[in-house]
């Protein structure tokens, strides 16, 4: 198999800069290309170093639905980063790669039964989950369904105004009233948001009183994706009080992923 049989070269066609050091991106779609909603796809640029020219890739949530023309990508800069330095310079028209495979469990079909679905996520984290809620598979399983989004200021609040536009989708719009959007903010004060990191929210049980909605592994499905340190802390919380993760094959009550 040949390079060209295994990725894409493709066309960024739009750009958004929500801060300094978060952006969105959209590319165009090879044809061929498939991917369950909340799974990653690896993404390619190409740098030259003193030895030549050379591909990194790095694993990106894609944000877009399964069914959009184009993919969409969330990214933070990392100052330096070997990848995202070079990412956050291209522009409407430049190239990337895309491996043709896609990758990732972070799919409701991990889970069996259940009728409250978690969506726990920090920063870019929050990808994965705005393609699931594209799903409309997702409203019509769960009664209920609670999208968490941890920042550290209000400016990283990004998608807040599309979440909100769920409501009055002309096909999400039937089912909108299922839908809870929690905003976590920890060094900002927002109005309607709840104020810590969510490990601390679920301990005390700020975020189930705010929702008003127990968290029971009879009904709870959870999914988790965001900074390593949240993932892990929360993952920790759930194995704790009895909860399992999902498996290929061994359906449980949790799925997890960390890109980080």
């Amino acid at each position: 198999m040949t390079a060209a049989d295994k990725y894409t070269a493709e066309t960024i066609i739009e750009v958004r800069n929500w801060t300094h050091k978060l952006f969105s991106f959209r590319t165009t779609r090879y044809r061929g290309y498939r991917f369950i909603p909340g799974q990653f796809a690896r993404l390619g640029v190409r740098r030259q170093t003193p030895e030549g020219g050379k591909i990194a890739w790095r694993a990106y949530s894609i944000v877009s639905a399964d069914y959009d023309e184009f993919l969409e990508f969330y990214s933070i800069v990392v100052p330096g980063g070997e990848f995202t330095s070079v990412l956050a310079d291209l522009r409407v028209g430049d190239e990337i790669l895309i491996d043709k495979t896609n990758y990732g469990a972070l799919t409701t079909d991990r889970f069996v039964e259940g009728r409250d679905l978690w969506l726990l996520s920090t920063g870019t984290g929050l990808a994965p989950f705005i393609s699931i809620l594209h799903d409309v598979k997702t409203w019509e399983q769960y009664e209920n369904i609670i999208l968490v989004h941890g920042v550290r200021f209000k400016d990283e609040l990004a998608y807040a105004e599309l979440i909100r536009t769920f409501a009055r989708h002309e096909y999400f719009g039937e089912f909108a009233h299922k839908l809870q959007y929690v905003q976590v903010v920890t060094r900002d004060e927002v109005p309607g948001a709840l104020r810590g990191r969510i490990p601390q929210l679920l301990e005390d049980g700020a975020l189930e009183e705010s929702t008003g909605i127990r968290i029971d592994p009879h009904r709870a499905r959870i999914m988790i994706c965001g900074n390593p340190e949240m993932v892990d802390d929360l993952r920790k919380h759930f194995l704790n009080r009895g909860y399992t993760l999902s498996r290929r094959g061994n359906p449980g009550h949790l799925a997890v992923e960390n890109l980080w």
